[in-house]
């Protein structure tokens, strides 16, 4: 793992005095990919999360992605206690004010769109407010940041752009290649986010993203959920405070306004989940590779650590506000300003 230059702005510079997070933070995760069971959702509860983006598809297509809309209408009614949709902005405030958690169903591929745009409407029409345009191999859309060579946005991809922009629906590039990210930032009407990323100077993986790239997302107005996914950040041995100093610089680098978290959590999944979501169908699993979830940090296991984190976030010298925005406001601000109210 890379640290920050040395020449980083020192944010233990800001002013010392700070007051604690009364009344509690609204707390936005950028994504989280559990098995959805309800000691997950009461996780979810006791970290204080007032709204989770939910993945709900990733190499599934139209079919398989309704039946997964489905099973979260049944969660929703089994669950109503703790958990309620999101189909715009203000329920995630409504959501906050009634210690409810609010779930924000997204794609992390736009495999459910296959090749018909109006699926796009469609799957918009049934509150699905956020896609991410690739995943993990090339697609119809655009390049992954895994492929040897990133094609840039296609002409399918320039179109899925454009109805995404136009039916309210936020565009993700977190697994998206570097050439086909910049494209998207470049051919979309509205700010995108990269809902679980980190900056690549401080963990080298094609999963992160470049300086270049994040201030380019910033200009725009798009916001960067920094992730805690174990290997984006370098590992579990990575301390609280090296992982909250990480997103104290990137604030000094492209702003607060264009930083939150995008936790990534894996919680409840077997080891043999691993293999689909890493390849789905494309590749057949290697018999001789027992692939494994990664540890993650002992300070940050589960939604239940969210303030721990926010504590972290403030040892590194952020005023309260600044917190606030990164744990759950700035996600809020580009919702209301993609999907709307």
């Amino acid at each position: 793992m890379s640290q920050a230059p040395s020449d980083a702005p020192d944010p233990t510079a800001r002013a010392a005095e700070r007051a604690p997070l009364d009344p509690p933070p609204l707390i936005v995760d950028g994504v989280e990919i559990n098995r959805w069971d309800r000691e997950v959702l009461l996780e979810a509860r006791r970290g204080g999360v007032s709204a989770l983006h939910a993945t709900c598809a990733v190499w599934e297509d139209a079919r398989e992605t309704l039946r997964a809309l489905a099973a979260w209408r049944r969660r929703f009614a089994e669950h109503a206690d703790l958990i309620t949709p999101v189909r715009g902005a203000d329920d995630i405030q409504r959501a906050h004010d009634e210690g409810r958690t609010g779930v924000l169903l997204g794609f992390q591929n736009t495999s459910p769109f296959e090749d018909d745009i109006e699926l796009v409407a469609t799957f918009r029409q049934l509150d699905v407010l956020c896609a991410q345009l690739t995943y993990n191999v090339q697609n119809l859309v655009g390049g992954s940041c895994f492929e040897p060579t990133d094609s840039g946005l296609t002409r399918f991809g320039e179109a899925v752009v454009a109805e995404m922009n136009r039916v309210g629906m936020l565009i993700d590039c977190s697994h998206v290649g570097e050439w086909t990210t910049r494209d998207a930032i470049e051919a979309s009407r509205d700010p995108i986010a990269v809902t679980h990323a980190n900056p690549r100077w401080f963990c080298d993986s094609p999963r992160n993203k470049t300086g270049e790239t994040l201030k380019a997302l910033a200009m725009r107005g798009g916001v960067v959920g920094c992730t805690l996914y174990p290997l984006f950040i370098g590992g579990p041995q990575v301390s609280r405070a090296t992982y909250c100093r990480m997103i104290a610089d990137l604030v000094d680098e492209i702003g607060v306004d264009h930083v939150a978290i995008g936790t990534d959590l894996t919680r409840g999944h077997p080891d043999e989940d691993l293999a689909w979501l890493r390849d789905g169908r494309w590749r057949r699993p290697d018999p001789e590779q027992r692939l494994s979830w990664p540890t993650w940090p002992a300070w940050f296991a589960s939604a239940e650590d969210f303030p721990n984190l926010a504590e972290g976030l403030l040892d590194t010298g952020l005023h309260e506000a600044e917190a606030r925005q990164i744990l759950g406001e700035n996600w809020l601000r580009l919702l209301g300003q993609v999907v709307g109210p």
